[in-house]
């Protein structure tokens, strides 16, 4: 933008389109989902511009990119510029007022995500929307329905997921290369959280948004804190590193051993529960029933520098984030993000792989084009990942009860564990909803 054309004449170029298409003021358009050949072009509203957002529009960029929304001006004009056939908007709902909208992209902050997923979805448009799907398990579930009643095509962005290495651990898991799995172990490093409320309030930079940043949450005063990137070390926004990482790592768990609900979940380790603060490191434990001929099920997460005790004895390679399946007799299988080793080696020297059962993934991104399409089915569409995120969001409900949760999915609550429903169900203010 020159100097001639100020920020907010670019904003209001989109607010003028769509007043004179008689567009704005609606909650939702229904049956907007056109019939698409595998060559048109979907007509996609992006929800966020930058930082992850900005490698979701990398890759869906070969598509129509008709709306660009972020509530900082400034992130959103650098996006126009790469796409000037874009409309801006710094409220989404604007955006999502269109009736030319196929699909939508939600690359927002975790507390965002349910309320611009179901007005997409109450729209009729299929929804890309980044892991983890919700903030809250109530949340969650509502997506899940609402999906399902919908029949839109539907992906979480745990992108690992269409990762070749992944899917041979699952061919090895599921083929019995070690046995019976009863036991798994999840570890990643780093840690959101441990932070007290920002106590300084500075006014609300020019360029910011802020109630639209804020949504469906609460009021509280602006801090530079909280965006553009650390929100996630808050309850308010987030869910810390659990929320964060858990749909990626857990998710390979819940493929190869065919889980989906937890029967209980209780916290080993980590420190006190604070009331504004996700905890900077953890030790959760969840078990899951057996499945017809397969083994109950025994997961246990670590983040914060925490690690399996299988290290301790120095059997284990020295490498970073992964999942260690411990199948009976002692057999083992690390994976990594690409890099998989059969354990311990000697035993498995010279074992043949089994010949792929499960195809090469054409790209996260491109599944989910082609089933907007096409009717294709994804991998992580909201019914498989929103049983992956109601299971790893019950880890910080467990942390912030302190209390080991019986859970009751059909009811929506922890059984004896009244408490746990502060944690579980989400809060809206005024003029916000599902």
């Amino acid at each position: 933008m020159n100097n001639s054309f100020s920020r907010r004449a670019f904003l209001r170029q989109g607010t003028l389109a769509l007043a004179s298409a008689g567009l704005l003021g609606r909650t939702s358009v229904r049956g907007a989902t056109r019939r698409l050949a595998a060559n048109d072009r979907l007509n996609i509203a992006m929800i966020g511009t930058a930082n992850q957002a900005a490698y979701n529009l990398g890759n869906v960029a070969s598509e129509n990119i008709v709306a660009l929304c972020d509530i900082d001006e400034k992130l959103l004009a650098a996006a126009v510029a790469k796409f000037p056939g874009a409309t801006p908007y710094t409220d989404f709902r604007r955006a999502l007022d269109r009736k030319d909208i196929d699909a939508v992209v939600v690359a927002t902050p975790d507390h965002t995500h349910a309320v611009a997923t179901a007005m997409a979805l109450h729209g009729g448009r299929h929804v890309y929307c980044e892991k983890p799907l919700t903030r809250t398990i109530s949340e969650c579930r509502a997506i899940r329905e609402l999906a399902r009643r919908q029949k839109v095509a539907t992906q979480m962005g745990t992108q690992i997921h269409a990762g070749n290495n992944y899917r041979r651990v699952v061919e090895l898991v599921q083929s019995g290369a070690i046995g019976s799995v009863s036991e798994v172990h999840v570890w990643v490093g780093g840690g959101f959280g441990n932070k007290e409320r920002p106590t300084e309030t500075p006014p609300v930079p020019a360029h910011i948004h802020y109630e639209e940043w804020l949504g469906p949450v609460e009021y509280r005063p602006f801090s530079p804190e909280y965006i553009p990137f650390y929100w996630r070390n808050w309850w308010a926004f987030g869910g810390g590193t659990l929320a964060d990482l858990g749909c990626h790592h857990v998710d390979l768990s819940h493929w190869a051993l065919g889980l989906t609900t937890p029967e209980t979940v209780e916290v080993l380790d980590g420190p006190k529960p604070h009331p504004e603060s996700a905890p900077h490191y953890l030790i959760v434990r969840y078990t899951y029933a057996a499945r017809g001929s397969r083994p109950p099920v025994v997961l246990t997460w670590y983040h914060g520098g925490k690690r399996p005790p299988q290290f301790a004895g120095g059997g284990l390679p020295k490498w970073g984030d992964g999942t260690l399946f411990v199948g009976e007799g002692g057999r083992m299988l690390l994976a990594g993000y690409d890099r998989h080793v059969l354990l311990p080696e000697k035993q498995f020297a010279g074992f043949q792989a089994p010949a792929p059962t499960i195809p090469n993934s054409i790209g996260h991104h491109k599944e989910w084009i082609q089933a907007c399409k096409t009717g294709s089915p994804t991998t992580c569409n909201f019914d498989y990942s929103g049983a992956l995120t109601e299971a790893v969001l019950l880890g910080n409900v467990a942390f912030r009860t302190g209390k080991k949760l019986t859970w009751d999915p059909r009811h929506l609550r922890a059984a004896g564990c009244r408490e746990a429903d502060e944690f579980i169900h989400h809060r809206f203010r005024k003029g916000w909803q599902l």
